[in-house]
C-alpha cells in the first residue's frame, strides 16, 4: 500500500469514535482484498441528529454513482414540485364538430407523464383509454377527418443522452424519455429456442410493434441469457446479440420502444377504430411532422384531461425498483423551470441540470464536484463525490418532504434493488439505501437506523476486478463493521 494511501486510511479510522463499534482495519481489510488493487472507494457517514461525521474515507474522490445517482434526482423533484404534483396529459381537437364528424384533428399533448400504462401502476394506469374513448364519444365524434396526433413537444427529441453506451441503446432499461411515454416505453420480445448453436426463432412482440429484427443470437447451454437488443431512437432496426437458454419454447427479452409518442397515437388510433370511430388519416406525431415542416397547429378545444399518479408514488416506485425512464423523465420536468436570458441552446437533459444544479447550490450544498448528464445515473460519465451525497442526504432527513424522500428507498435484505443486500445480516431492515451498479461500480447510499439513532451513509466503489456477488458480500462487511455489528 502506498503512502498516501495509508495515510488516508489513517485519517478515515481516526474519524471514528470509540464508542461507534468501528473495528480498525475494516475498511483497510476491504481495500487489500483481491480485486481491489486498481480500484477506488469513497465512504462518509453522518449522525443526523447533531451533523456529527462518523467517519470518512475519500469523501471528496469524483466517482461514477450509477443508479445511486437518482437520490438526487427524485429529492429534487421532491423539493422543487412537491410530493402532490401530478403529470397532466390533454385529449384535445382542432377544428369543427358537425353531425358526429369532426373536421381537424384529435391531438394527444403530453407533459412528460413516464407512468401512461405502465406496469408498475397497473391496473390504474391502463384506464386512461377508455376515459379518453369515452371523452371522445361524448362530444359526439363518430367520424375523424384528420388524424390522431401526438404532441410529445414539452421536451426535446433527445430521449436519450448522448452519453451513454452502445450495449444500453435500444435495451429495457436505456428507453428514452420523451414528452408522451407509453407502457414503460418497452415491449417484450418472445423466442423459440433449439438445441445449442442454433438461432432462435422470434415468435411475437407484445404489446405488437412493426420492428425489423436483425437476428444474430445463439442457443446455448445456459440457465439464463446474456443478450444484447441494439438500436437507436426513431429507428424500426433492432440488432439481437448474445445467447439464450437452448430449448426453450418461450423465452422471453426486453427491449425499448423506439419512438413512443408515435406508437401512443397509433394505440389510440386502433381503439376508437374498434368502437367504430373512422379515422380518414395515418397517426403521427410532433418529430414527424416538424422535420416535414408541416407541424402548424392551430387552435385546440379540450376534451378531456387525466393525470399521472402522485410524485410521492412516482418517487417511490423510481427508488424501489431503479426505473432509469422515471428518474430521466422527472430531471427533464424538473428542466422546465429553467430560465435562458442568454438564449443558449440547451438540451431538456441539460435545463434540469442546471435548475438542479442552482437549487442545490442555493441550499448551500457545494455542486462544483457534480458532473451530471441524465437523472437516471445510466452513463458512466455521471460524477459525484461522497461528500455531496452525503450533504444531500443530511439535507433531505430534515426537509419537509423527509418522509416521502425515507419512504421512497427500499430496505436492505427486505424488498426492492436491495432486498439481498444485507439480508440475514444484523442491519437487515435498518438500512434504506439506494443501491447502484455497472460494469466495475458498486454503490449504495442512503440512511442507517441503529440503536436509537439515524445516520446517512455513502459507499461508492469504482474499478474493482470481481463479480457483483462478491463485491457486495465485501460492502456489507464494511457496513457490518462500521456499525458495530
Amino acid at each position: 500500500m502506498k503512502l498516501s494511501k495509508i495515510f488516508i486510511l489513517a485519517a478515515f479510522i481516526l474519524c471514528f469514535t470509540p464508542g461507534f463499534g468501528l473495528k480498525a482495519n475494516v475498511i483497510e481489510r476491504f481495500l487489500n482484498q483481491p480485486g481491489m488493487e486498481h480500484a477506488s472507494f469513497a465512504c462518509l457517514a453522518t449522525d443526523i441528529s447533531n451533523g456529527k461525521t462518523i467517519g470518512k474515507y475519500q469523501p471528496d474522490l469524483q466517482l461514477t454513482p450509477a443508479s445511486v445517482l437518482k437520490l438526487l434526482t427524485t429529492a429534487t423533484a421532491l423539493e422543487l414540485l412537491g410530493e402532490s404534483y401530478r403529470f397532466p396529459t390533454t385529449i384535445s381537437y382542432e377544428g369543427t364538430i358537425t353531425n358526429g364528424v369532426l373536421n381537424g384533428n384529435i391531438y394527444i399533448q403530453g407533459h412528460g407523464d413516464p407512468t401512461l400504462g405502465s406496469s408498475h401502476f397497473a391496473p390504474e394506469s391502463g384506464t386512461f383509454i377508455n376515459q379518453w374513448k369515452e371523452a371522445i364519444q361524448g362530444k359526439g365524434i363518430r367520424e375523424i377527418k384528420g388524424a390522431i396526433i401526438a404532441d410529445e413537444s414539452i421536451f426535446d427529441n433527445e430521449g436519450i443522452s448522448m452519453k451513454w453506451v452502445r450495449e444500453d441503446l435500444g435495451s429495457y432499461y436505456g428507453a428514452g424519455s420523451y414528452g408522451l411515454s407509453f407502457h414503460d416505453n418497452l415491449y417484450a420480445l418472445y423466442l423459440k429456442s433449439g438445441a445449442a448453436g442454433t438461432r432462435p426463432n422470434i415468435i411475437r412482440t407484445e404489446p405488437d410493434i412493426d420492428l425489423d429484427f436483425h437476428n444474430y443470437l445463439k442457443a446455448a447451454a445456459v440457465k439464463s441469457d446474456s443478450s444484447y437488443i441494439v438500436g437507436m431512437p426513431f429507428s424500426d432496426e433492432r440488432y439481437l446479440y448474445g445467447v439464450v437458454p437452448a430449448n426453450r419454447t418461450s423465452y422471453r427479452l426486453k427491449g425499448d420502444i423506439p419512438e413512443p409518442a408515435l406508437y401512443l397515437a397509433q394505440y389510440v388510433q386502433k381503439e376508437l377504430e374498434k368502437d367504430g370511430i373512422s379515422i380518414q388519416k395515418e397517426a403521427t406525431c410532433y418529430r414527424i411532422l416538424y422535420e416535414k415542416n408541416a407541424w402548424k397547429p392551430g387552435k385546440r378545444t379540450e376534451i378531456i384531461t387525466t393525470y399521472s399518479p402522485t410524485l410521492q408514488q412516482i418517487v417511490e416506485k423510481t427508488n424501489h425498483v431503479s426505473h432509469n425512464l422515471f428518474a430521466d423523465a422527472l430531471l427533464k420536468t424538473i428542466g422546465l423551470r429553467y430560465k435562458n436570458p442568454q438564449k443558449r441552446v440547451i438540451s431538456s437533459f441539460g435545463k434540469g441540470i442546471e435548475v438542479m444544479k442552482s437549487y442545490w447550490k442555493s441550499k448551500g450544498l457545494d455542486v462544483s464536484s457534480l458532473r451530471i448528464t441524465d437523472g437516471s445515473g445510466l452513463a458512466p460519465a455521471n460524477k459525484v463525490t461522497a461528500h455531496f451525497l452525503n450533504d444531500l442526504l443530511v439535507y433531505m432527513a430534515k426537509s419537509k418532504h423527509a418522509n416521502a424522500f425515507m419512504a421512497s428507498l427500499p430496505q436492505a435484505g427486505v424488498e426492492g434493488s436491495v432486498r439481498n443486500f444485507l439480508k440475514d445480516t444484523a442491519l437487515s431492515g435498518k438500512a434504506f439505501l439506494k443501491s447502484g451498479s455497472m460494469s466495475g461500480v458498486r454503490c449504495y447510499a442512503g440512511y442507517v437506523k441503529n440503536q436509537g439513532k439515524t445516520y446517512s451513509i455513502v459507499l461508492l466503489t469504482n474499478n474493482y476486478s470481481m463479480n457483483s456477488w462478491s463485491i457486495s458480500r465485501r460492502l456489507e462487511q464494511v457496513l457490518l463493521g462500521l456499525f458495530g455489528q
